[in-house]
């Protein structure tokens, strides 16, 4: 499965993956289904919210390696 990245938009690694919900929700992101997800890019989400995109991308990477 392909890297998830910083400039990736939300929804897209939501489809990706449905299974990365929790850590999205766990790490402060909690409208997933709001129109800024459809759009918006993993870094610039954690910009708005005060959350350390870095450690984000990480916990999501380190799910999908775990998955396969």
């Amino acid at each position: 499965m392909a890297k998830i990245t910083g400039d990736m938009i939300i929804s897209d690694v939501l489809k990706m993956d449905e299974g990365t919900v929790p850590i999205f929700l766990k790490n402060g992101m909690h409208c997933l289904g709001c129109p800024s997800a459809s759009g918006e890019s993993i870094e610039d989400a954690c910009l708005v919210h005060g959350i350390d995109s870095e450690k984000l991308v990480q916990e999501l990477n380190d799910y999908i390696e775990n998955k396969e």
